[in-house]
């Protein structure tokens, strides 16, 4: 019930037991141990080892029961929606700042438990929710105002439907036009508008229901009735406008009527389907995104024992109607359908059991379940070329990137591979993605997501690369294989002996998705190199044109693709380009540097084996004091060039505490706090940039001088004596 309760004397008294929270649902006691069960209630499912004195609540499990989800127009979008038994709430889709959809993310909104909520299109911190009993609140999310606008104020508890003025179900319909966003509709068994924020409504409808009184009578009993507003019949259901023209509106009710008005309800027509059996709750109503007279209903009849889906599409404003249905599972009742608003023919549909979609309008339906778990659908929304879902017992789950299914065609499905054109991809100034977020929402991929089919998987010696360029580049950003460290190690490597900075493909039979971040490759790197605000990555792709280039065997397809800015961003086209030079040049810099590092040192290598050499020969007759002097002296000159480039003495991450950091730390750091957030260097960042660059160069300058005069003197003097000239790699 409400409460737990158990009796220890055969049901001849009770007593309760507290619970986590409440109305009970079902309760499993372990055979093995009788102090040990799982008990299940409205706010998920709970835990004891002691009969019930002490709760260990899953919050590890995802059980919330959504009823409707619908979105904002903010960036990252929220989902808004009610959950059983618990707050209504609002969730960024991505987390704003973070690399996991958090608690930061998620707040109490307008409305209850039960009902729609849905936010202003053009200020979505104001949110419109309701719940049973006609409740009805507005939450203004800045000011922290809030405000009943409750249609008919007037409580129902208690009361069946049939004594009621209006019947509001506790799920009824609410939605903000799609043509004027100062607009509110709210429906009962009637439709009202408010053009004032629920100051005052009217009424643009006559009931649209069947309105048979012998089915709203008070709901229970002999023992308990349970007249909450979740039990009235003979309501509007869903309602859609269309966004094709103004005053074209679509209502369907909980007992089986579909009408439509085309003259902003002065008339409405009754066209509900012939194929629609009695009785059936119309559950929702899409808007057809091709056709001015077109739409789509979902409708159930569970309640009635009829498992069924009812899908129809019409294009001739409700004159004809065809059920679509092919595919979907006899027994898998349907709530809900949406049209892509992308690609036209494109639907897909939530079952009791599952997430469908169609490419053909609805002739023929296929599962799109992935990794969604079986779960009742009780909403979809298509945001951002994104696909939404509200579950009974799962929560929200969306499915990142339609792009595939907007592009998938038979001939795309008959090539041995195929690049898919990706959406434009987002360059964020904050937030990055967790792979495991623990009891977090997972964010989508950051960066630019790339798909690509291939028909089977290609033999391990067919070539399969993956490359982006800017739209008029000749040379690769980055270039990626299968296979690992077949790109430039050195010029793209966290360091030498870790694997090369960069994702290998996947060469699986069918879809293989691959995200580029965005970055561009890092600087160059030698070994044993610690820094203290070390910056591996290159720079931020600035936003525009790119291309990307999949080549399979002797097969090449390019696609171009978008990069855009962050909406929330103030940065100015030219503010990116600085920061991306900025960074770019002071990388380039400071490879150079590491580069002559590197060479320095197998400088000093090879300057101790001669030494070595020589000292073992000093008997023989080339046997040369000078000869010692002269590497002893290019040592002692080389050493103070590498020490003021690079702090020698670190050996381990927290060395530079001890010792302080030199030119090419100073640097990189000032790079990372420049590549910090989307804007142009500070006048003080150039300054620094300015100093410690004429140093380094200052420094490579005499290093120069070291492989211009000093090596070759070096090579002069021991050319006659049959020893190994020195020789030099920049690798």
């Amino acid at each position: 019930n409400v409460r737990f309760h158990y009796s220890k004397d055969g049901g001849r008294s009770f007593s309760e037991i507290d619970t986590p929270h409440g109305d009970n649902h079902d309760l499993w006691i372990d055979p093995a141990d009788p102090l040990r069960m799982i008990q299940a209630n409205d706010g998920g499912a709970n835990v004891s080892y002691d009969r019930g004195a002490t709760w260990s609540t899953q919050s590890n499990q995802p059980t919330a029961q959504m009823y409707r989800v619908s979105t904002d127009n903010d960036f990252p979008y929220r989902l808004l929606g009610g959950q059983q038994d618990n707050s209504a709430v609002r969730i960024r889709s991505r987390s704003a700042r973070g690399s996991a959809i958090g608690v930061r993310d998620w707040e109490p909104t307008a409305g209850g438990e039960s009902g729609h909520i849905v936010a202003k299109p053009d200020d979505p911190d104001i949110v419109v929710g309701g719940s049973y009993g006609g409740y009805l609140r507005v939450v203004n999310h800045r000011t922290g105002e809030t405000r009943s606008i409750d249609v008919w104020p007037d409580n129902p508890m208690g009361w069946g439907a049939a004594e009621l003025k209006y019947r509001f179900q506790w799920n009824f319909p609410i939605l903000f036009s799609v043509h004027d966003p100062d607009l509110l509709y709210v429906a009962a068994d009637v439709l009202f508008r408010t053009d004032d924020m629920g100051q005052s409504w009217e009424t643009i409808s006559p009931d649209l229901t069947r309105n048979d009184k012998t089915r709203m009578g008070p709901s229970g009993g002999p023992i308990t009735k349970d007249n909450t507003s979740v039990e009235y019949y003979g309501t509007i259901f869903a309602v859609a406008e269309s966004y094709h023209e103004r005053g074209v509106i679509w209502a369907g009710s909980d007992d089986g009527r579909v009408h439509v008005t085309r003259n902003d309800g002065d008339s409405w027509a009754d066209v509900t389907p012939s194929g629609l059996p009695e009785w059936a709750q119309i559950n929702s109503i899409d808007i057809h995104p091709f056709e001015r007279g077109g739409a789509y209903v979902a409708a159930t009849r569970y309640k009635s024992d009829d498992f069924r889906p009812y899908l129809f599409r019409t294009t001739d404003w409700g004159q004809s109607w065809q059920r679509i249905t092919d595919g979907i599972p006899a027994g898998e009742f349907t709530r809900v359908v949406r049209a892509d608003p992308d690609r036209r023919g494109l639907l897909y549909a939530g079952t009791e059991r599952g997430i469908y979609y169609s490419q053909d309008d609805g002739r023929s339906w296929q599962s799109l379940q992935l990794n969604l778990p079986i779960t009742p659908i009780t909403d979809l929304a298509v945001k951002a070329k994104d696909l939404v879902a509200a579950t009974q017992g799962r929560g929200y789950w969306i499915l990142d990137d339609l792009t595939v299914l907007h592009q998938d065609r038979p001939d795309v499905r008959d090539k041995a591979a195929h690049l898919f054109a990706p959406r434009p991809a987002i360059r964020l100034t904050a937030g990055g993605r967790s792979e495991s977020p623990g009891d977090a929402g997972t964010n989508p991929p950051l960066g630019a997501v790339i798909h690509y089919s291939l028909a089977e998987s290609p033999d391990p010696e067919t070539e399969l690369s993956l490359s982006v360029y800017t739209s008029r580049g000749t040379e690769p950003i980055w270039t990626w294989t299968r296979k690992p460290g077949s790109v430039d190690e050195e010029a793209s490597s966290e360091g030498p002996n870790d694997p090369p900075d960069t994702a290998v493909l996947t060469a699986e039979q069918g879809l293989n998705r691959f995200t580029w971040d965005l970055r561009y490759p890092g600087m160059e790197r030698f070994d044993d190199l610690i820094m203290w605000s070390d910056m591996r990555q290159g720079p931020k792709a600035v936003p525009g044109e790119y291309r990307a280039e999949l080549t399979v065997g002797d097969m090449t397809q390019e696609v171009e693709f978008e990069v855009v800015a962050d909406p929330r961003s103030q940065a100015s086209q030219a503010d990116y380009r600085a920061q991306f030079d900025f960074i770019t040049e002071t990388r380039d810099l400071l490879s150079r540097a590491h580069v002559e590092i590197r060479k320095l040192r197998q400088l000093r290598t090879q300057l101790d084996a001669l030494k070595l050499r020589v000292e073992a020969d000093a008997d023989s007759d080339r046997a040369s004091a000078a000869l010692i002097e002269e590497i002893e002296l290019l040592t002692e000159t080389i050493k103070p060039i590498e020490e003021a480039i690079y702090q020698t003495q670190n050996e381990s991450r927290q060395d530079p505490l001890n010792y302080p950091i030199r030119l090419n730390n100073k640097l990189t750091s000032l790079m990372r706090t420049v590549d910090v957030g989307d804007a142009r260097p500070t006048d003080g960042a150039v300054a620094v940039r300015e100093e410690l660059s004429t140093s380094i160069e200052s420094e490579l300058e005499q290093l120069e001088e070291v492989w211009e005069e000093h090596v070759p003197a070096l090579n002069s003097q021991i050319q006659s004596m049959g020893i190994d000239l020195v020789s030099i790699s920049d690798k």
